[in-house]
């Protein structure tokens, strides 16, 4: 019985699947080769992340995922996982944990695979875009 009840409160490890541009993408380092390699065909190895094209093949991997017991969290809108730090400070600690960049004229931008990653951005000199 106590295992039972024990199962019920492991908490599962939460991936951000973000909408961005026509893809949704998400960043993790899957430790299971076997977990990696059947998620593979979606993997984009120069941005390090894997990208799904349309709703079904979201739709696929997000059942995939919960089989193998993560809980993936659709994000349409990225705004609070969105950071900028001017273009010439050092932002590669960044990079590490953004799930896209965008270089403008003054500044980088990167959206953040999730909060911990945002909060840590900050630390490192970045700040929130938008309305905060």
């Amino acid at each position: 019985m106590s295992e039972q009840t024990s199962d019920a409160n492991v908490k599962k490890e939460k991936i951000n699947i973000f909408k961005i541009g026509d893809l949704w993408c998400f960043k993790y380092f899957f430790g299971d080769r076997e977990l990696f390699m059947g998620l593979s065909e979606y993997y984009n190895r120069e941005k390090y992340r894997f990208e799904l094209t349309s709703d079904e093949e979201r739709d696929k991997v997000t059942k995939y995922l919960e089989e193998k017991g993560f809980e993936p969290v659709p994000i349409e809108d990225a705004a609070e996982y969105t950071v900028k730090i001017d273009r010439f400070k050092k932002y590669a600690p960044i990079l590490r944990n953004s799930i896209d960049s965008t270089e403008k004229e003054k500044e980088r931008v990167f959206i953040m695979k999730d909060m911990a990653s945002v909060e840590e951005a900050i630390a490192k000199g970045a700040e929130k875009v938008g309305g905060d």
